[in-house]
């Protein structure tokens, strides 16, 4: 540390000869160079400044206008899709109201066609109830007819003979000749 003082103070003590050197007193030197840059600075930095600031200002006015014409627009926008909500939410309230009456329309419709398909289908299975007691109830006269028949059959068989059989078939076959030739 001893060595970069007298360092500087050895500085201080520079000849004279002619030449340039840096006065070291700080004392002297500092409010004469703080004078003369601060001269140099206004007269030449008053232009770069002015324009620095100038160009500052400018930008800031322009941000504010585009700011403001950009928060017109957002505004003009906002005015719109609030008209067009409203819209929407009118219709949306319409579609609500004509689709609660077409539900209603279209349920009032299916029951409607529900009731018929019952009433049809009513009527079919009576039907078949009808047809099926009909089919029944002929099953059982034929049944009886051929038992009755059956029974007629073997009564005649247990009482006619050989020799009234014979005659029988006579009868018949004369009573069938006597009707073809009436029919030619």
């Amino acid at each position: 540390m001893k060595n970069v003082t007298d360092s500087f103070v050895s500085l201080g003590h520079w000849p004279y000869a002619g030449s340039f050197g840096f006065n070291t007193d700080i004392l002297a030197t500092n409010p004469i160079n703080l004078s003369v840059v601060l001269g140099v600075l206004i007269f030449f930095g008053k232009g770069v400044l002015s324009d620095l600031l100038d160009n500052r200002k400018q930008r800031i006015l322009n941000t504010i206008r585009n700011s403001e014409e950009l928060r017109g627009a957002a505004i003009e926008q906002l005015k719109k899709t609030r008209t067009r909500l409203q819209k929407v939410e009118i219709e949306a309230d319409e579609f609500r109201v004509n689709g609660y009456s077409e539900i209603e329309r279209e349920k009032s419709n299916l029951i409607n066609a529900a009731s018929e398909n019952l009433k049809r289908l009513e009527n079919y299975k009576n039907e078949i109830i009808n047809f099926e007691q009909q089919k029944a109830i002929n099953q059982v006269r034929q049944r009886v007819f051929q038992q009755a028949l059956q029974g007629a059959l073997g009564t005649l068989n247990s009482y006619l003979n050989k020799e009234l059989h014979l005659r029988a078939i006579s009868a018949n076959i004369s009573t069938l000749g006597a009707m073809k030739e009436i029919m030619d």
